[in-house]
């Protein structure tokens, strides 16, 4: 059986959703977001940096969220949340899986690091004003994409797990504005779906 190391308010959260979605045998190890159980020699081991995602499978230990989307959706079960090669829609798949980590994640971050992981004392203004600056340009691209779409393709799939978890975090920031009409719907279709209410509420 799957498991699934997670702490809650974190990447974690997308593989939860994904599990849940495909309707996967998993068990979790639920820990706290805190250096006590993600730094611990225990959990190194599985992390060398303490983080998590982590999956087992069997022999098999892999983290990065995104490489743990692939590997789930390859080796256990697609449920057509992946388009195939030579389908239309397989470049505009690949291109919003990774626009996550690559564009809308690193602001995010620092968001995070600025008003919440950091005391007051020593949050950085400027850092934050340019956070916020760099997520709202790199949400515009999201906007206009979903344009008369429901989800990223069309149809629901593993983009939006990895994007839509993240988009769904910057709403949640204060970061999507009213005038982004498409990311507000899309937010809130996906905050209706019971896998992800699962997922963001363990």
């Amino acid at each position: 059986m799957l498991t699934l190391h997670f702490a809650p308010n974190s990447r974690a959260g997308r593989i939860l959703w994904l599990l849940e979605e495909l309707q996967l045998p998993y068990k979790l190890n639920r820990m706290d977001f805190h250096p006590k159980d993600l730094k611990s020699d225990e959990h190194r081991s599985r992390h060398p940096l303490g983080r998590v995602p982590v999956l087992d499978d069997g022999d098999v230990s892999i983290y990065e969220s995104g490489a743990i989307v692939e590997y789930v959706l390859e080796r256990h079960k697609n449920a057509g949340m992946k388009p195939s090669t030579d389908a239309p829609e397989f470049p505009a798949y690949l291109q919003w899986l990774h626009y996550c980590e690559g564009m809308v994640m690193p602001p995010v971050n620092t968001i995070v690091v600025q008003t919440v992981l950091l005391p007051a004392a020593r949050r950085d203004e400027t850092a934050l004003a340019q956070a916020q600056k760099l997520l709202n340009r790199s949400l515009v691209p999201v906007e206009e994409a979903l344009e008369g779409k429901e989800y990223l393709i069309g149809d629901f799939s593993a983009a939006d797990i990895m994007l839509g978890h993240a988009c769904f975090m910057a709403n949640r920031l204060g970061c999507v504005t009213q005038e982004m009409a498409n990311l507000k719907s899309y937010v809130a279709r996906i905050a209706q779906r019971p896998a992800f209410d699962k997922a963001i509420n363990a």
